[in-house]
């Protein structure tokens, strides 16, 4: 599987300009460790991005706090510190990332949700939720 997936350029690039204008951007997923770990590296995000925390390697899934603090910390920055949380799951990655006190941007694929969420946005994909951030959401 890993070697089926492609980072799009934009995104690629996306994340550049996010970091220079001095965002720090971390991935937190759930999944297992050579699937996301491999997925990660195949794309080249993982010299696209300060920090990952993966559930598989870390013992903890989203939308457990602990997750987000790990990729916090790899980030040099704390939850306390506010930021942002970006998924298209809206239990893991919504309601975990507001549980963890974060800003969210949910990435609506075209599904309804089986459950109410309270994202500060909602986008189509990732490019959208990009933008948001670098014009200063």
């Amino acid at each position: 599987m890993p070697y089926l997936v492609r980072c799009p350029r934009e995104v690629m690039d996306g994340l550049s300009r996010l970091r220079v204008s001095g965002w720090k951007v971390a991935i937190v997923t759930n999944g297992t460790a050579d699937n996301q770990l491999g997925k990660i590296q195949q794309t080249g995000l993982a010299d696209a991005v300060d920090a990952y925390a993966l559930s598989g390697i870390e013992g903890v899934r989203k939308p457990d706090r602990g997750l987000f603090e790990i990729a916090a910390a790899r980030c040099g920055m704390t939850l306390e510190a506010g930021g942002w949380m970006t998924g298209d799951n809206v239990i893991a990655d919504i309601a975990g990332g507001r549980a963890a006190g974060l800003r969210t941007i949910w990435i609506n694929r075209g599904s309804r949700p089986d459950h109410e969420h309270d994202a500060d946005h909602v986008v189509t994909d990732v490019l959208e939720a990009m933008d948001i951030l670098h014009h200063g959401a």
